[in-house]
């Protein structure tokens, strides 16, 4: 039975497994914490689409185990749309119905008090629906601060990046030590031609006074310097690391968030990889939003094979 003293919130996700993947792990810290706090994830259709079409056992785990309760709204377009290769329409549909939809979640929850909404880069709207219906909203930063420090100082123009003029500029960023050209992301370059992350990221990082809070996928041994630089502008809080328990060592079955796979996993390749030695493998992975163009494609493809490492697929 719920009292006026439990802890309400409400997380907003983008509709992609990596960015649903870390809100279940905060999600489940949250709740262990408190035993008085309740966490409710909405997200769109179209993740609930694709939790339906894998099959993933462990997205039934993400509800029962973890106590999220789930909410879906629509970002305005059919489930058959190709959303990949028209990435600009689709955030731009997303950003149009996404508000008035998420609005109606927390109107529909009128018998819950908000205290908090946490929401994700890719959805900064999510800010101003906070700011209607009163409720403080933090941003969850899912990669290290180190990105979140050059992308904030860039896009705010605090610092001087690498320009057309002058390509070889390094960047000389409070926390971080000098970065070259090539230590910097693509998105920040002179020669990036991705339309909707800058414009994406333009918009949302002048705009980051709307967050009470930026929790960052990080900790301070990790990142200290550049987390103590970033907190002079706005409160950065750690919350990391949001990784897979394997990947620090400890044993999956204590992980009781599980993971929510939005495809059905192909186990082909697990015969293989058992074959290889030990770190022998490059796995490469652009997510599920980036779309390379022919030319990317083929860079990518010569790097790997003049690599000279082991390698399996279409190539063979």
């Amino acid at each position: 039975m719920e009292t006026k003293e439990d802890i309400h919130v409400l997380m907003v996700a983008f509709s992609s497994q990596g960015h649903i993947n870390p809100m279940l792990r905060l999600a489940n810290r949250l709740i262990t914490s408190k035993n008085n706090l309740h966490v409710t994830l909405a997200t769109t259709e179209l993740a609930r689409h694709r939790f339906l079409s894998s099959s993933s056992t462990t997205t039934a785990s993400a509800h029962s185990v973890v106590k999220i309760r789930f909410e879906f709204f629509s970002d305005g377009l059919p489930l058959d749309y190709d959303r990949k290769s028209n990435l600009d329409h689709f955030m731009d549909s997303l950003a149009a119905a996404g508000p008035a939809n998420l609005s109606a979640i927390i109107q529909r929850n009128h018998h819950v008090e908000f205290n908090c909404v946490i929401t994700n880069p890719f959805i900064p709207w999510a800010a101003d629906v906070s700011a209607a219906h009163g409720i403080p909203c933090a941003m969850l930063w899912i990669q290290p601060c180190a990105l979140y420090s050059i992308y904030y100082r860039f896009y705010n123009i605090l610092n001087p990046f690498p320009t057309v003029k002058n390509p070889d500029l390094p960047a000389d960023l409070p926390g971080l030590p000098l970065l070259k050209t090539e230590d910097l992301p693509s998105f920040v370059l002179p020669s990036n031609h991705f339309s909707v992350f800058p414009k994406l990221f333009d918009g949302m990082f002048q705009t980051m006074g709307k967050f009470k809070w930026v929790l960052v996928n990080s900790f301070e041994e990790l990142e200290k310097d550049v987390i103590g630089s970033m907190s002079e502008i706005h409160r950065v809080m750690p919350v990391g690391p949001l990784v897979p328990p394997e990947l620090l060592g400890e044993d999956r079955a204590d992980d009781a968030v599980g993971v929510v796979d939005m495809w059905k996993s192909d186990d082909d390749c697990i015969g293989w990889l058992d074959q290889q030695g030990a770190c022998s493998v490059i796995y490469v992975s652009f997510g599920s939003i980036v779309v390379l163009s022919e030319e990317q494609m083929q860079s990518v493809a010569t790097g790997l094979k003049k690599s000279a490492r082991p390698r399996s697929g279409p190539s063979e």
